[in-house]
């Protein structure tokens, strides 16, 4: 069986991100999307928030699992029988990091191969941290991520907004 493993923050989950996903079960028996704690980012969902909405997310996608991504991501990788790791490209400016990453991960495991998947070109202007900040200002996202993240964001800036004080 072939595994990919996709990993990412994943702060939220995006119609690029799952658009990388189902195109991949096209390519891999199976696709685990590793979702990562985040120690140098300050995600504004937790582990387990961005978790749910995930599974919620890929439910009708079949050979697709969620899990926490823990240690060396290569290592999970070997730990996880995968074969590849599934990474997506937008625009130019991401290939130089995901190039370096590559080649990191190759270094640390010959064996685990990475492969790139351009994004459709209607994500290709699509990041989480662009929905989050439409998000904050109670901007239009349903076109950028599914209903239950959207439902989701709304909640958590409501909340945030609330506890400093806004309206």
């Amino acid at each position: 069986m072939k595994r990919g493993i996709y990993p990412g923050t994943f702060d939220p989950i995006t119609f690029g991100h799952l658009d990388i996903v189902s195109r991949s079960i096209r390519i891999f028996d199976e696709v685990v999307i590793a979702v990562a704690p985040t120690h140098r980012k300050q995600p504004l969902f937790t582990l387990e928030e961005r978790i749910a909405l995930i599974r919620e997310s890929v439910r009708n996608l079949n050979n697709v699992h969620v899990e926490p991504l823990e240690g060396l991501l290569v290592a999970y990788a070997k730990k996880r029988g995968g074969v590849a790791l599934i990474r997506g490209l937008r625009a130019v400016s991401d290939y130089e990091y995901e190039l370096q990453m590559a080649l990191m991960n190759r270094r640390l495991d010959p064996n685990i191969e990475t492969v790139f998947l351009m994004s459709r070109e209607e994500n290709s202007f699509v990041s989480s941290t662009i929905v989050r900040e439409v998000a904050s200002f109670g901007g239009t996202i349903k076109s950028l991520v599914p209903p239950n993240v959207a439902k989701a964001l709304k909640e958590k800036f409501r909340m945030l907004n609330r506890k400093h004080g806004q309206k």
